[in-house]
């Protein structure tokens, strides 16, 4: 894999060679980009070991955090995961076909079935999910308790002015 180059030299490129488009606030832009590409592949690199892809993770996720018993309705699954109608069936299907997820039936309409974590399901986003907290961990561990609560704010902040 090629090393990236660093975001000090993107930046010192692109006011030397491209000043309107580099202000003071595009190397904080760039920056959350690039922590986002290092989250994704630390991510990548502990999901391919159990066989997952980002979109398996996401479903297991959500049910996981759905509390008990895990279940949810493909229209939920949709909202949370922000996919196609159709890219979500494709999901649902392999990640049912590896034991992960089982559908139900639905007591609240019979024409419709729930996603519903399996223990197996359950075990390994626990497992998983155990581990990518730990390195994130790792990684912030460079940040004070204060520092921690800081970022928290002024990224809540920003996030705010999406959602």
């Amino acid at each position: 894999m090629l090393k990236q180059e660093s975001l000090e030299t993107i930046l010192k490129r692109g006011v030397a060679n491209w000043p309107e488009a580099f202000d003071e606030f595009r190397s904080t832009i760039l920056m959350i980009h690039r922590i986002h590409s290092h989250l994704d592949d630390d991510l990548e690199a502990i999901i391919v070991h159990h066989h997952l892809q980002k979109a398996d993770f996401g479903i297991l996720m959500t049910l996981r955090r759905s509390g008990e018993p895990y279940c949810l309705s493909p229209t939920d699954l949709y909202r949370s995961m922000l996919f196609s109608s159709g890219g979500l069936t494709k999901v649902l299907g392999r990640v049912e076909k590896a034991g992960l997820i089982e559908r139900v039936e639905n007591p609240d309409d019979g024409r419709s079935k729930l996603v519903k974590l399996t223990k197996q399901g359950c075990k390994l986003i626990e497992q998983v999910a155990f581990t990518l907290h730990q390195q994130e961990l790792r990684k912030l561990d460079i940040l004070t308790k204060e520092e921690k609560k800081q970022l928290d704010l002024l990224l809540g902040k920003v996030l705010g002015q999406w959602e």
